[in-house]
């Protein structure tokens, strides 16, 4: 089960309030929480390989965090990353990999 997102509302909502209740309410309410269709493991991996491969750091951070919450391991991350410097670019992997560490910790990968 998804938990309930509040980011929009907790950072933009006095902003930009459409906008969070969008990102709160529809994408993290009512698209991330279709798990029938696609389970929220693969929404999280299927997530971090779209910001990496568009660069997106700051966001790809906090989505390797859910993705842990849902259950995608360091050595899946690792893999991830891994596979994608080939096809999103060396330099995007190795600035993942910093921010996969911070997330999952410095140790290496369980085998």
């Amino acid at each position: 089960m998804v938990k309930k997102q509040t980011a929009g509302r907790d950072h933009l909502g006095e902003v930009a309030p459409q906008f969070a209740a969008l990102n709160d309410d529809v994408l993290f309410g009512q698209v991330w929480a279709k798990e029938s269709e696609l389970p929220a493991r693969d929404r999280s991996l299927i997530t971090c390989a779209a910001l990496m491969a568009q660069g997106l750091f700051p966001q790809l951070k906090a989505h390797m965090a859910i993705a842990k919450d849902n259950d995608v391991t360091k050595t899946e991350m690792f893999a991830l990353i891994t596979h994608l410097a080939f096809y999103a670019g060396w330099p995007k992997a190795w600035s993942a990999f910093p921010l996969a560490e911070e997330v999952y910790g410095k140790s290496a990968p369980e085998d």
